[in-house]
């Protein structure tokens, strides 16, 4: 009896710690994958018809641009850039490697690279003027992006949204977002979204944002708080608000508008506005 009753509690303590150690194991098991949004999310879209998504963001003044910044903007060629470029309040002495053709008393230049016109604070009339209201309506659509509540989606992927499929709407992480494989955009013409991103926004070389559907570049908003980083031979959708510097690397491309309230850099790149 007595050995019975010792092999008897040496398996139920050998049963008890076999329970603690699947316990532990379930517990440091990585969590599950991360699940694309089904339902896209309240609000207007751009005011159409079915359309989803919250209401557009005016960009006034600053839409007259595909590249807008504060301090710089400095370029490897060669580059190829379709839209106006601005720059405010620096002088057109920060505006590097796209060799610049300004004629006397010119209100605008030229350049190879740039199928549109180059402004700088220090041109003539009326273009100083002109590229203060286009800052301020940058730095106010800023604000406006990133002050929109009530998100549909908060801290989705934490902040690694990779491989997800995204409907329309507004989307918040108190973070850094990343993009290590394609992610895609998927929703009408009409519809839009919003990305408030408190950190920086990555996108890993040769990856892409991709939109399906019929979602278009100019209905889709990246506020970052961040550096914005580009990988070399990404792709980027949408119009790009930073706080602070924009970074593309050598051969990426943008689909959109690249704004920055310090510098862009470019190297090689192609980027058009929508």
């Amino acid at each position: 009896m007595n050995s019975l009753t010792k092999n008897s509690k040496r398996g139920t303590w050998l049963t008890a710690l076999l329970m603690v150690a699947v316990a532990v194991a379930c517990s440091d098991s990585p969590a599950g994958p991360v699940v694309s949004p089904v339902d896209p999310g309240a609000g207007p879209g751009n005011g159409q018809p079915s359309a989803h998504g919250p209401a557009p963001v005016v960009l006034g003044g600053a839409a007259s641009f595909v590249i807008l910044a504060k301090s710089a903007t400095s370029n490897v060629p060669t580059s190829a850039i379709t839209g106006n470029i601005g720059l405010s309040p620096a002088a057109a002495s920060f505006i590097t490697g796209l060799a610049l053709s300004l004629p006397a008393g010119g209100a605008s230049s030229t350049s190879a690279q740039v199928t549109g016109s180059v402004f700088a604070a220090d041109y003539a009339v009326p273009t100083p003027a002109n590229l203060t209201t286009a800052i301020g309506n940058m730095q106010t659509a800023y604000t406006d992006a990133a002050g929109r509540s009530l998100p549909d989606h908060v801290a989705l992927g934490a902040g690694n949204i990779g491989g997800l499929t995204l409907p329309p709407g507004l989307y918040k992480w108190s973070n850094s977002v990343t993009i290590p494989v394609n992610v895609t955009l998927s929703g009408s013409a009409n519809d839009t979204w919003i990305f408030q991103i408190a950190g920086g926004l990555s996108i890993a070389s040769a990856k892409r944002v991709v939109l399906s559907g019929g979602a278009l570049p100019q209905n889709v908003v990246w506020q970052v708080a961040g550096i914005v980083s580009l990988g070399t031979t990404s792709h980027m959708e949408g119009i790009v608000l930073g706080k602070t510097q924009i970074t593309l690397g050598t051969g990426a491309s943008v689909n959109g508008r690249l704004f920055a309230q310090t510098q862009v850099t470019l190297a090689g790149n192609a980027v058009v506005q929508p």
